[in-house]
């Protein structure tokens, strides 16, 4: 079967956990309203498309590309973006749930985050630099070996970070985000 390329299409109210995506390259494309729950998008190609009101919950990624590619009230629960093609791979997220979530080693730099609900999202070993957690919330979140680095944390709440083993130079946070850097330390800040 040939892979088929796709540019400047809307694909709108599409079902494929039911019926497959086509394997191949999806160019400027905008999702809306589609739901990939459970399906197979290993090894398909996105670049500059756009996801809105769609359902990614368990969908296998393996190798799929994802560049430029930004989704807005989406639904992601435990995806795996680290088994993700890593090239050139840029995302953001708007209004959207990543709960269960992995980004294990995935450079993430410049990467945004607004109003998204990450519980339990696996941060090991990324790269965050210069990444804004705009109103996220970040219970349970795992950061460990992180660069952190020029991040923004100023409006996120329920994280807990650990300076000690996350690179955390020039990253802003705000005076009642204290708590989740001292969170270790088992201390009271009143």
């Amino acid at each position: 079967m040939s892979a088929v390329f796709i540019e400047d299409e809307e694909l709108r109210g599409i079902d494929y956990s039911f019926n497959a995506l086509k394997k191949g390259d999806y160019e400027n494309c905008l999702f809306f309203n589609c739901n990939f729950a459970n399906s197979n998008l290993s090894s398909i190609n996105f670049s500059e498309c756009s996801f809105e009101n769609c359902d990614f919950s368990l969908a296998k990624i393996f190798n799929t590309s994802f560049q430029d590619s930004k989704f807005k009230n989406c639904k992601l629960l435990g995806l795996h973006f680290e088994d993700c093609n890593a090239f050139l791979f840029t995302v953001n997220f708007e209004n959207s749930q990543l709960n269960l979530s992995s980004f294990y080693k995935r450079n993430l730099k410049n990467t945004i985050f607004r109003n998204c609900s990450l519980h339990e999202v696996d941060f090991i070993e990324s790269n965050l630099a210069s990444s804004v957690f705009d109103n996220c919330d970040l219970s349970g979140a795992i950061f460990e070996n992180t660069n952190l680095e020029k991040s923004d944390f100023r409006t996120a709440y329920n994280f807990s970070i650990n300076p000690e083993i996350n690179q955390l130079r020039q990253a802003k946070f705000s005076r009642e985000g204290l708590d989740g850097l001292l969170h270790k330390y088992n201390i009271e800040i009143e």
